[in-house]
């Protein structure tokens, strides 16, 4: 069950990082690659959110993501030692 738990959290990761990626690139509304951002902004922008919220003002940076990644690879850490020891 951790096994699974740590491939979904890894795959969340890749999901951020591919919006990263995309947002740094023009989009035509209605194009295919804009409803690919759409979906990844639906499935992201909950966590990302929340993150934004609590971070304080950087000057026009955003590091929600960063932040995020970090907390969800401090977790996949904790998941997998805990896997070894049992």
């Amino acid at each position: 069950m951790r096994g699974i738990l740590c491939q979904v959290l890894n795959l969340y990761v890749l999901v951020i990082f591919v919006r990263i990626i995309l947002s740094w690139f023009p989009l035509r509304g209605g194009g295919p690659m804009s409803k690919v951002y759409e979906t990844l902004w639906k499935v992201t922008e909950p966590v990302l959110g929340y993150a934004r919220r609590l971070l304080p003002p950087m000057g026009g940076f955003d590091l929600s993501p960063i932040v995020v990644i970090l907390v969800l690879q401090f977790v996949v850490g904790r998941l997998i030692l805990r896997c070894g020891s049992t």
